[in-house]
Parts: C-alpha cells; structure tokens; sequence
C-alpha cells in the first residue's frame, strides 16, 4: 500500500528520524508508539500525505485512500450531526437521486418505447451497484455508528455547532468511520471517549476489513486492537509482532540480545587489539597482524542506545483519617427536570480506591463534586468521618492555578524541601522539560496547566483524594508515574478514568452511575465486569484468568434475602442482640472491602515480580507478596465464620 525507503524528517536543527524502511499491507493493524516530540504525530501526516520527507522517498500504490484523524483542532458546523455523518456517501445519495428520477421518467414514458428500454437498463445498472454497496443501509450504518460514540437519538438532529470540542471530534471519528478509507489514521483516537464508546472502538476496528494504523496512550486499546508495534526510538523505526503488552516483552529481550552481542563483540575487539599491540614489529607476525587488522575494520560496531529512565518518586504521605471516610444516606441529584441518580447510599473506608464508571453525563463528575462539597446535594447527605481532608482535582483544575507563577517556583513553593534536581525531573515526567520549567503558568495550553497542576497535587496530597479525569492529557510515561504514586499512596481515593488499564491497576471497588442509580461492586473494572454479566448467575465461579493477573477474585455470597413484612422474626434473630447483629454486619462488610484491597495488592505484587529489576528488589516484593496471602487467608477464613453467623442470625 505505502511504502517508506530511507525515510527522514527534522524540524529546524531537531532529528526526528531517520532511514525509516517500512511496508504498510493492507492486512495491518499498527500501533504506533514512542515518547512525546518523538515524531509520532508526523509520520501519521506523512502516510496521510500531508506532510513530505526530507529525505528517502515515499511510494503509494493506486487507488489507496487515507483517512486521518488528528487529535484535535477539527470544528464543523451548517449541518446537523446525522446530516453531517451522511455527508461522506455524497457518491450514493447521487446515486440515489438518480434512481428517483430514473423511477419518475419510467412512470411518465411509454412501456415499449426504445427510451423506456434504455431507461430501464440504466435504472438495473445503477440499482445493482446501490444495493451491492448497501445503499439501502445507509442510514441504519450511520446511526449504529453515531450510537456507538456515545450519541444519543436526540442529539442527531442537532447542529454541529451546538457541540463542544470533544463531540466536535466524535462527530470527525465517526464520519471517518463510516467513509471507511483503506488505510485508517488515528492519533489518539480515545482521548474524547469514555469507556463504553472506547469498548465500541475497539470492537470496531477488530471488524474493519482494511489497513490503520493507531496512535494511543491506554494501554488496553492497544492490546485489544493491534498486531504489530512500530516504535519510533532514538531516531529509528523499529518493528515489533502483536499487541502492546508482547511488544514490552520483546523489547526486553532485544535489549538483552543486543546488550550480550554488545559484551561478545567488546570481547573480540580487545583480543584483536591485543594481538595487533603484541606482534605489531614481529616480522614473523605480519601477516597474521594485518589480517586482524583488516578484521578489525571490518566490524560494524554495535551500539547500545541510552534508555530512557525509569522514574520513581517517594511522594509524601499524609495523616490517617478515621476508618469511615465519607457515608452518603439517601443522595440524590437532580438539574431541574433532569434526575442525575437518587436514593444512594454508600460508605468509603479508609484506604479504598473507588472508581467511578458510566456514560458520559451519567453524573460521575456531579458525585465527585458532591464529594468534594463544591455543590450540595439535592436530596439525602453526605457526611466525611474524623480528620478526613479533602483534596479535588477538576477536568479544568489550571483555573485555580496563579497564572504569573513560574512552574519551578510554583511548585517549589508546594514542597519546599524537596531538591531542585527532583522537582525537574517531576517535570519532566509530566512533558515538561528544559526550560519548560521556568515558564509561567499564564503561557501554558489548558492540557499542559492541567498537568502541571497534577503533579502539584502529588507533591503534598490529602488524606481523601477526588480525581477527574487525571490521565488525561498524559502519555504512557506520565501515566506509570501517577500510577505509581497512587497505587503507594496511604489515603483514600474516588476517581473518574477513561483509561481501562489504570482502573485495572487501581481500583479496589467499582462504583457504576447508569440510569439514576448507584451501584458498587467489588474489585477491579475486569471484576466489575464479570459480576454485570453474571448477574443472574452470582453463584457461578469466575473465568479464570490469564496467568499473571492475580487470583480470581473471591464471590462473596449475599446475605439471605430479607423476609416479607407480617412472617415476624425468626427465632434465631429474636435471640441476638441487635447490637452484635449490627457489629456482624460491619464486621462483614469491613472483610469483604479487605479481601477485595488484599487481592488488588496480590496481583499488583505478582504484576511487579513479572518485572525484574534487582535481586534484592524481588525477594522484598517475594516476602510483601507471602504476607498479603497469609493476610487474605485468614481474613477469608474469617469471612466464612462471619457470614456464616450472620446468616444464622438472620435465618
């Protein structure tokens, strides 16, 4: 399809790459990753044809079309959303008019006249190739798209217009998606997507029967969609088989071919030149001497690129609350006529990673809010526990930021006794490198301040974290960072992410907002899904799942059902004290919420022994690991003995 021989690009006095060799087929499915400023963004208008090579050369077969996507900066307007999808089979909408009017002239001409025949033979023409290109579809093709990004059937008559930025490139992806180029472009196709429309994505182009090629930063888009991976990498193109999570392994092992082919070859150098230096003057030598010279120039040095550091930061920690964080009775949430969820009740402890799930204006940023008491709730409370301090980070956190503050200063004003040397590496995880740290925040993009005032939150957290949407605007590196940080952090946390992957890593409990309600399920997003699927069946045992990924998680049995009102207590009930009966039920509760953070914590170990950095490093995590099983056994075994008396107690 597209071929790149020799390929080089710079900007200014900048290399991007160089001596790119590389063959785009149409069975590919690509993913496309390096560091940010590697060149990603511009090799993808290089296959678009929007941009040109400074040097090499780049061939393209006939009749190839290449649809891009940027990832942002499209506006459209003077059409309403469906108008607009519609737009791109301005081919078959022709086609179309022209089989009205070849349906009109036929009712109007006489049956046996020779312009009947020819009419007629030009209505079976353009007939057939309408139907063989399901022309008649065409508007059942367009709404299951438009539905899949997440709009719904009332906003498809709306204007473009009217959207904000993010719909606006919705509203792109999916005209893109619909003219069904046969090499399909995405710079970061997820950035505007919650989780649903992302999961439709990916579906999606596991069916698109031509070529694309896929910049992204979530990890579990990538592994779900492509099988191949070009890095872009210390100025090369470099090509790796199958998804994401094989090309992290191969990378690995590459590096420590090379680095052994490295050591052999130091080996061999030394013993030429040692050979040469010894017997360099001895005549009886000089032809076994110039043979290992011309040896000598002959070898192609291997060299062993710089790799990138891995960062890790030892952020503060910050006082113990008490052990209920936040207990909401009855919330409810309405905008005027519209009901945002109502009748929830839940409580946080201390230590849980709580993430928030649901469609786009489901009511996950509303809650967060509530929590944070930037708006009160409109029905029920909301009531934080002892020593509890709140700390929120908003989708648009940059306005609260000092705009004539420098970045450096800014955040060594934050954390005074954290060394200038960290601080700008902290920086530079968060894209901000160089002189980029002596900028003022004023200068900065939306995306860049809401970095920046993601790695001062880090720097001095509160014991109760309320995060929306924290990775956007972040790559991979970034991501690990706040991944990192977090998964160490003491204090407890609710947050909205787009990013499967980080949930997975993350989350302790799923809280999910669909339809006005509320309802928490325990683990992580793969349990969370497993327990929505299962939900008529709770008593089935869970998948396995691939090795690595920690134990299964534990079903915990539901207490028996309530008896109807009028049967009167049972007589195992009439006997417990109603205090011990409420202290079983905490108790109960308290276990499951610490298998769940137990098992979290489990997989996370097992996850970090997969990744060997040291021997002493992996015989502490060995023993970490040890103990958080023996914690989950017994806490198991409590468990059972608990709920078997509650449910005892209850009959």
């Amino acid at each position: 399809m597209i071929q790149l021989a020799g390929a080089a690009k710079s900007y200014g006095p900048k290399l991007l790459f160089e001596g790119a060799d590389w063959l785009v087929t149409p069975e590919d499915r690509l993913g496309l990753v390096g560091a940010n400023g590697t060149g990603k963004s511009t090799l993808l208008k290089i296959l678009a044809d929007l941009e040109t090579v400074d040097a090499g050369a780049v061939t393209r077969a006939k009749g190839i079309t290449a649809g891009y996507l940027p990832q942002e900066g499209l506006r459209l307007a003077g059409r309403a959303v469906f108008a607009e999808c519609l737009s791109v089979f301005a081919d078959l909408r022709a086609m179309e008019e022209e089989l009205e009017d070849l349906t009109r002239r036929m009712a109007e001409i006489d049956p046996g006249s020779p312009e009947y025949r020819q009419v007629a033979e030009r209505f079976q023409r353009v007939e057939g190739e309408f139907r063989a290109r399901d022309g008649y579809a065409l508007e059942a093709e367009v709404g299951a798209v438009l539905a899949g990004l997440g709009f719904p059937k009332e906003d498809w008559r709306r204007r473009t217009e009217e959207f904000s930025g993010g719909w606006q490139m919705r509203i792109a992806l999916a005209k893109l998606l619909l003219e069904k180029p046969n090499l399909l472009l995405l710079d970061e196709p997820t950035n505007h997507l919650d989780l649903e429309a992302r999961n439709w994505l990916e579906a999606y182009l596991g069916a698109y029967p031509y070529a694309f090629v896929v910049v992204s930063h979530d990890r579990y888009f990538l592994d779900a969609t492509v099988r191949k991976v070009v890095e872009l990498w210390n100025r090369r193109v470099h090509f790796y088989s199958g998804n994401y999570s094989r090309y992290l392994e191969q990378k690995t092992q590459r590096r420590a071919q090379l680095e052994a082919a490295f050591k052999n070859q130091q080996d061999r150098i030394r013993q030429l030149e040692a050979f040469i230096n010894r017997f360099r003057y001895t005549a009886t030598k000089a032809r076994q001497v110039q043979s290992r010279v011309k040896e000598l120039e002959r070898i192609e040095r291997i060299e062993i690129p710089l790799e990138e550091k891995t960062i890790h930061f030892a952020f503060s920690q910050p006082k113990a609350s008490g052990r209920v964080v936040v207990e909401a009775d009855k919330l409810g949430h309405r905008y005027g006529d519209r009901v945002v969820f109502e009748n929830a009740g839940f409580v946080i402890e201390r230590g849980e990673r709580v993430a928030l799930v649901g469609v786009n204006g489901a009511g996950k940023s509303t809650l967060i809010r509530l929590l944070a008491g930037l708006e009160r709730p409109s029905e029920g409370e909301i009531r934080l526990g002892l020593y509890v301090q709140t700390d929120y980070f908003a989708q648009d956190q940059y306005r609260e930021l000092d705009p004539e503050a420098r970045l450096l200063d800014d955040l060594s004003g934050v954390a005074p006794r954290v060394a200038q040397t960290e601080l700008r590496t902290l920086l530079g995880c968060f894209l901000f490198s160089e002189d980029d740290v002596f900028k003022k925040i004023g200068v900065l993009s939306g995306g860049e301040r809401n970095r920046y005032a993601l790695a001062r939150l880090l720097m001095r957290p509160s014991n109760f974290l309320l995060l929306d949407e924290p990775t956007n605007h972040l790559d991979l590196r970034a991501k690990d960072v706040l991944l990192e940080a977090l998964q160490e952090y003491t204090g407890t946390l609710v947050f909205v992410s787009h990013d499967r992957y980080f949930i997975d890593r993350l989350a302790t409990r799923v809280f999910e907002i669909e339809g006005g309600r509320l309802s928490p399920y325990l683990g992580n997003y793969e349990d969370y899904l497993w327990r929505k699927e299962h939900a008529g069946a709770p008593h089935l045992p869970p998948e396995p799942r691939p090795s690595g990924s920690g134990p299964p998680p534990v079903e915990l049995r539901a207490p028996p059902e309530p008896r109807p009102s009028g049967s009167g207590p049972s007589p195992a009930s009439r006997r417990m004290n109603p205090i011990r009966l409420r202290q079983l039920k905490e108790r109960c509760e308290a276990l499951e919420e610490e298998i769940a953070r137990l098992e979290a914590e489990i997989a996370g170990f097992e996850a970090a022994l997969a990744d060997f950095k040291s021997a002493e490093e992996s015989r502490r995590l060995a023993e970490l690991l040890e103990k958080r099983r023996s914690d989950l056994e017994s806490r198991l075994a409590e468990w059972e003995v608990v709920s078997r008396e509650l449910a005892e107690a209850e009959g």
